[in-house]
């Protein structure tokens, strides 16, 4: 009966490891189970009761890269990526659209207003049920599409560094891959 009396020893350290490694986990290193795969299906209402929200079929474009970016006027991130989404949006052959999560309609067109919209489209997620269908763990988050295909996903916010380095030539690539 010893070993009773180490059971709480013991039940500590395995808690101790396991948060251990959740700590060294990296969340924008974690491989997405969407990538190579085709978009969820879904249907978003505008910002505003009129004009035109976002869905699926905004996301086929077989003659543009296709961006989404979940954001919402609350996340500080968000404001933080908000120049090189900028950039990414005025890019040719590239359409961004935008998902405003759990974000009063009013708050996210202020967010816009005040820094710029640089989306094409944006489809208003007030519930995040269409999030947890893509994968969205937070925001900011952003997605590189081609052809209604998942091909690249971004957890956080996107700095020029990582644009430059990473996205634009992610960007050319799949252009490139259009073209042969």
């Amino acid at each position: 009966m010893p070993l009773k009396r180490f059971l709480p020893l013991f039940i500590f350290a395995g808690i101790l490891i396991a948060f251990m490694i959740g700590l060294s986990l990296k969340p924008s290193e974690i491989p997405s189970g969407l990538i190579n795969k085709p978009v969820p299906d879904f249907s978003l209402p505008p910002l505003q009761g009129d004009g035109i929200g976002l869905s699926t079929a905004d996301l086929i474009d077989p003659e543009n890269i296709v961006i989404v970016n979940f954001f919402a006027s609350w996340c500080g991130p968000c404001r933080v990526e908000h120049p090189a989404l900028e950039l990414l949006g005025k890019l040719d052959g590239v359409k961004l659209h935008g998902i405003a999560y759990k974000d009063r309609p009013k708050n996210s067109l202020s967010f816009l207003k005040s820094l710029g919209n640089p989306y094409d489209k944006i489809g208003a997620d007030l519930k995040g049920r269409v999030a947890i269908d893509w994968g969205v763990t937070g925001t900011p988050e952003t997605f590189i599409i081609k052809n209604g295909i998942i091909r690249y996903q971004h957890i956080g916010p996107i700095h020029q560094m990582q644009v430059d380095d990473l996205i634009l030539p992610i960007i050319k690539n799949l252009q490139q891959e259009g073209a042969s």
